[in-house]
Formats: structure tokens, sequence, C-alpha cells
């Protein structure tokens, strides 16, 4: 009988996933604030997201790479990073730092974690330079995290994951390019096929004062991901999350 394997959002992109007894974070964000970007709600992150065995980061833009928040993990901390941007870390005095492209892999334990294509400009010139990459983790289940990304067409080499975490907005009233919006997400979702989604990279961070003037973008993209899932007759189970929510992988 396959070991319990859970998935816990801590919010925007982090998320801790718990598979054959091993704990991967996703792009953390362990504090309030992130220039000016404010964390709405409380941070409720699990015990086991202060430890985990590995950090996965898809690329260097500072809501997806916080430096504070991988301090408080640890400077040994093992990072598993998109390709080209190992130096930025390692410059920083990171010590167990791993690159990899896409289809390349790493074992973490019994899960291997492959790295996999994104939609996204993943630089923020020459200080935070390199690509972007979701990752694939495979073990008793197969869990797919997008970090940042629009939809394309090689999703569906994907072949049907248990899990795929999926953002479905950003940080503010509107997107730019290389994201996907609910509608856009559901789109993924039919290429994909995975068993359960679970929505991410959103009702976090916002924008300081904003939120008072446009709220929308907080509570209201799972809503419009629902009914776009089912205007495309989505067979896939889903499993909103609010930031501190877990959920365990049958």
């Amino acid at each position: 009988m396959p070991a319990p394997a859970r998935i816990s959002y801590v919010g925007h992109a982090t998320v801790l996933v718990e598979l054959d007894g091993v704990g991967l974070l996703t792009d953390p964000i362990l504090r309030s604030r992130v220039g000016p970007l404010r964390r709405h709600g409380p941070l409720q992150a699990p015990a086991e997201a202060r430890s985990p065995d590995a950090v996965l980061v898809s690329h260097l833009h500072r809501d997806h790479a916080d430096l504070p928040s991988l301090r408080r993990l640890g400077r040994a901390t093992r990072l598993i990073v998109a390709r080209g941007t190992g130096g930025f870390f390692s410059a920083r005095g990171f010590t167990e730092v791993e690159e990899l492209a896409p289809g390349q892999s790493a074992q973490v334990g019994p899960v291997a974690v492959t790295a996999v294509a994104a939609i996204h400009d993943g630089g923020r010139g020459p200080r935070r330079p390199g690509s972007a990459v979701g990752f694939l983790l495979a073990g008793s289940r197969r869990v797919y995290f997008a970090g940042d990304t629009d939809v394309f067409a090689e999703m569906r080499r994907l072949d049907r994951p248990d899990v795929a975490l999926l953002p479905i907005w950003g940080w503010g009233p509107s997107l730019g390019a290389g994201h996907m919006d609910p509608a856009r997400a559901a789109e993924a979702v039919e290429l994909i096929g995975p068993g359960i989604v679970v929505p991410i990279h959103w009702g976090t961070l916002y924008p300081r004062f904003l939120h008072r003037l446009r709220p929308e973008p907080l509570s209201r993209p799972p809503e419009e991901l629902a009914r776009a899932m089912k205007g495309l007759g989505s067979r896939a189970e889903l499993r909103v999350l609010a930031p501190g929510g877990s959920l365990d992988i049958p």
C-alpha cells in the first residue's frame, strides 16, 4: 500500500508536497510581505515546511525566489532550480544547488523530480537571469507543479498526473504574458488530464491598499475556474484549498 501523501497550500506558489516520506517545498514565501506586496490572511505553514528535504524554485522572479524566505530555511537546504539560475543562489551562499533543464531529473529519496517546460519569462535583468520551469514529481503518485506558465500544447506529454498544481492568477488586478487566468487554466486541465486540480497562485499576495479598491482577484479566480472547467466538461476533480489548507492524496 502506498505511503501517505499530502498537499499543503501555504499560499501564492508555495506548496508543501509530502510524498513517500519526502517533503518538497515549492517557491517558498514564508513571510508577510514581498516588496510592495502584502500577504492577505495569516501565514499558516506546516511545521514540515521549515525543514524540507528539498526546495524547488521555478524561476527567479521575486515572488517565487524570495531570498529572505530561503535564508530562513538555511543556506545548506537542497535547492533544485531552473537551468541558468544556479549561480544566483551559489553567489548568495547557498551550498546545495542543482540546476535542471526541461527533461532532466534529480532524485530526492524515492521521488524523481523532473523539470518540465514553462512558457514564462523567468529572468529579471542581469541580477536575476535565467529561465523558468515547472516540475513533475514522480513516486507512488505523480504531482505536477507548474510554477508560472501560460498554457502550451506540450502539456499533453505530462500524461495525466494524479495532481496538478496550476496557477490561476498572479499578484495584482490584471495578468501579464506568461500567466494563466482561470479560463486558460481550464484549457490546461484538458491538456494535462489530471485526477485532481489544486489551484495556486491566488488569494495570497496583493499590493498594499489595492485590496480595498479591487478585492475580486483575492477570492474569485477559483470560482471562475470551476465554471470554466464545467463549461469544458472536465472530468478532473477540483479541490480548492485556502492558504493554509491541506489535501490528502488518495
